[in-house]
């Protein structure tokens, strides 16, 4: 119940829900208490309305925001919480003492102060919003950007500022109490002091050198960088911010690039998701800054989706557009109609080559490049089952969608039917449950299913942790989790202490990389990830959530994969390891192979899972796997061959390119050159003609 309730609500906890139900419960109570009338009763239920409303905020709750749209936002709240305090002085029979008119001149000097405060606010954040932000791009140099406010001048400025109330309603209802308005008064004066000090503390940052330089100086200067660092190629992309991932799987190909690199993203959103890279970052939201943006030395764009806002760049003609995209599976988005807009689109390997030529979407032959997945790197080849460990089988499965295809996730139909299989699985293995972020995020089943699935896994783990046949090396999973706490000590010190909470201007001024820390993030994540894996016995189900473990890592524990169609499966035939699909549709086995390439060297799935026992067969006894050589050839079809490494075809697919748009470049000039020559030429090949034309006096006109 208390589950179902917390859905309803949209909060994130039982703390949560209970915090909102005293909120709503304490506004009634304090009507009440003013109109009995009760001091105490009062005081009590203010507190609880105040504590409860403080928590929600500092929870960031979606019920807060709902509140605000049902007009009952902070500002209503405090203002019925003091009216009801007049009441309640005015049941006290003090409506003809000082101290009544000194709360409601209290209350309307306090209210007189948010508007000033409200808008010093508003002016310091749209002063501090940069045109163009940056990171990785020296721009300290260039202009002079000051610090920002202090962080507690800003950070919640509408809640701070309210809840300066405190000391008046406080003192008013001691006075009350006590008879004594002498109380109430000093109460009344902390919180007008209080206020006015802050308004007047947000002043000086909306005049002189402690404004940021204006558009035009901004954008001067990242012009005179662009000029400097001269960029050969670019990633550019737009998107939400939960597509931010789409922008950051390329982030390692980028830094090992050998033409210098820019990434220009579109939206604040994605900049503040981007994961750390060294590569110099460009955020230009507007798209006039954008096409006024000097990108003449750019001779590449790398485009990773399909958004209206790449015709702001897809405009211009000195540079080459390449659609590499963000995944490579037999979904419809892989061979959407927009790419033929691209002079290339580059692909893994023949298998999307073929996708276009089938798709029949305009996309020509010769405008696809295939370069390999160069993020598949780290996805390391499958040498079989370690000596002395069982299989690990991993589920992971994709999201339900948006248009509510059973075929598109398997959650739903067959997920607690494979689940239930292995763990019961005889010989044992270990099942990795890691589900797609956003399932349940749009099919109630779906969420109802992972629940059911997660609860499936920690059952069996539980069941197992004291079956006498699984042994724990206790000491090395202590030593392994003593070495997470520490790696984890240090990232967090490496992260920086409030250097996420610094606003857009300082970010700009300051986002240069630290080389050697990001280098020393690096190699403490991999160490991270090793600890994670020896924390706990091989023999351990686990539900994987959030962003670590990554997925590849969870490609190089396991044996054996479970997935849908997506992309997925197609970076998990880069192990070689076998693999399963689930036919969730229920189309059948070799309708469901033709449709889709990725599984034709899978074991496929019905809903059933009946026939998870082929792809266990194939984990215990390699020589004996049907489907070894399938998956071979597949995986060069799917990726393309492993010499020369993706990375290498991707660097000679770019510096291909950008040879082709050089060559046009300088033919352009040259067109424009022999143009203008020509033009000069019969410009003076008869000046007898050109003068008379002008009316001149050369023996030809009116004489």
């Amino acid at each position: 119940m208390i589950s179902t309730a917390i859905r309803v609500a949209r909060v994130g906890s039982a703390a949560e829900l209970a915090a909102a139900a005293l909120m709503m419960l304490g506004f009634p109570c304090l009507m009440l208490a003013a109109l009995v009338p009760s001091v105490p009763a009062f005081a009590a239920a203010a507190a609880v309305t105040y504590l409860a409303d403080h928590y929600l905020h500092r929870k960031g709750s979606y019920l807060i925001n709902r509140l605000g749209k049902v007009r009952a936002g902070l500002s209503i709240r405090f203002l019925i919480r003091q009216l009801l305090l007049v009441l309640l002085l005015a049941r006290l029979s003090l409506a003809d003492n000082l101290i009544y008119y000194g709360a409601i001149a209290c209350f309307i000097a306090f209210y007189g102060l948010q508007a000033p405060h409200g808008a010093l606010v508003q002016l310091i954040r749209n002063r501090r919003r940069m045109p163009v932000a940056t990171r990785n791009v020296d721009l300290k140099s260039r202009i002079r950007i000051p610090d920002a406010p202090a962080q507690g001048l800003l950070h919640r400025s509408a809640e701070k500022m309210l809840h300066l109330d405190l000391a008046a309603v406080a003192g008013i209802l001691l006075a009350a109490q006590v008879k004594s308005a002498l109380v109430g008064f000093i109460g009344i004066g902390i919180t007008v002091v209080l206020g006015t000090l802050y308004v007047l503390a947000l002043v000086p940052y909306v005049r002189g050198r402690r404004i940021p330089p204006n558009a035009e100086k901004v954008l001067a200067a990242v012009d005179d960088w662009l000029g400097e660092y001269q960029p050969e190629t670019v990633l550019y992309f737009s998107g939400s911010k939960d597509s931010a991932y789409q922008v950051n799987m390329w982030l390692d190909t980028m830094e090992k690039l050998d033409s210098r690199p820019l990434i220009i993203l579109r939206e604040r959103a994605i900049l503040n998701n981007l994961a750390p890279t060294t590569v110099p970052v460009i955020c230009v939201p507007g798209g006039v800054h954008l096409m006024n943006m000097d990108l003449s030395t750019v001779r590449v764009t790398l485009y990773a989706a399909n958004v209206g806002k790449n015709i702001h760049m897809l405009r211009v003609p000195t540079m080459k557009h390449v659609f590499i995209g963000h995944g490579d599976s037999d979904k419809l988005a892989s061979v959407n109609p927009f790419s033929k807009v691209y002079d290339e689109v580059w692909t893994a390997g023949r298998a999307g080559r073929d996708r276009y030529a089938i798709a029949d979407v305009g996309v020509r032959d010769d405008d696809i490049v295939e370069v390999g997945r160069p993020q598949l790197a780290p996805i390391q080849t499958w040498q079989g089952v370690p000596e002395g460990r069982i299989p690990t089988v991993l589920y992971a499965p994709t999201w339900e969608g948006w248009d509510g295809n059973p075929g598109n996730t398997s959650v739903v139909l067959a997920g607690e039917n494979i689940v239930k299989q292995l763990v019961k699985a005889d010989p044992p293995v270990r099942v990795l449950y890691k589900p797609h972020p956003f399932t349940g995020n749009v099919s109630k089943e779906a969420g109802a299913a992972h629940r059911r699935i997660t609860a499936l896994v920690n059952k069996a783990a539980a069941e197992r942790a004291i079956d006498t046949r699984f042994v724990a090396d206790t000491a090395a999973q202590a030593q392994a989790k003593t070495e997470l706490a520490r790696i984890e000590a240090r990232l967090a010190e490496l992260s920086g202490s409030g250097g996420d909470r610094r606003d857009e201007a300082e970010a700009t001024r300051d986002g240069q990389v630290d080389i050697a820390r990001h280098e020393e993030v690096a190699r403490l994540r991999a160490e991270w990830n090793d600890a994670y894996w020896r924390a706990f016995p091989s023999w351990e189900h686990r539900v994987i959530t959030g962003a670590e473990p990554r997925l590849y890592d969870c490609f190089n524990v396991s044996d054996a994969m479970v997935s849908d169609i997506s992309s997925v499966v197609s970076d998990f035939i880069a192990s070689g390891k076998p693999y399963a699909v689930t036919d969730s549709a229920a189309v059948g086995a070799e309708e469901f192979k033709r449709n889709n390439t990725a599984v034709r060297a899978a074991v496929i799935l019905s809903n059933s899972a009946a026939e998870l026992g082929e792809l266990l067969d194939a984990v215990r006894d390699p020589a004996a796997d049907p489907l070894a050589e399938d998956r071979k050839e597949l995986k060069q079809y799917l990726l393309g061959p492993d010499e020369p490494s993706s990375l290498e075809q991707f660097n000679t697919a770019v510096a291909n390119l950008a040879l082709k748009s050089e060559t046009r470049n300088v033919g352009q000039e040259s067109r424009a050159a022999a143009a203008l020559a020509d033009e000069a030429e019969l410009a003076n090949a008869v000046p007898g003609q050109r003068l008379s034309a002008t009316g001149d006096t050369d023996g030809v006109g009116t004489g």
